[in-house]
């Protein structure tokens, strides 16, 4: 369940201050107008996606990944180890 969510009680969104040299605003103002959109939802939309893409693979990321499986292997003994909370964390 999300923290908003809690107990029927739904948040409000946040407001944040964002510094933009003239040229970036012009470039997000450009970009927002071309796409029918406000800034601030550009701005929002634009930096969702690349958090989504900096923090899951691809598709062609994945079959790589599901393709080896010798680090399949080596994922599954490690989150069997994680779950008996054993091995050591390595950061």
């Amino acid at each position: 369940m999300k923290m908003n969510e809690l107990k029927g009680f739904c948040a409000m969104p946040k407001t944040i201050t964002l510094r933009l040299s003239d040229e970036n605003y012009d470039a997000f103002a450009a970009y927002a107008k071309a796409e029918n959109r406000n800034l601030a939802n550009t701005i929002e939309t634009l930096a969702m996606k690349q958090l989504e893409e900096a923090l899951f693979a691809d598709a062609f990321e994945m079959e790589e990944i599901l393709a080896n499986k010798d680090l399949l292997r080596r994922l599954k003994t490690g989150s069997r180890q994680a779950k008996k909370k054993r091995g050591k964390f390595v950061g």
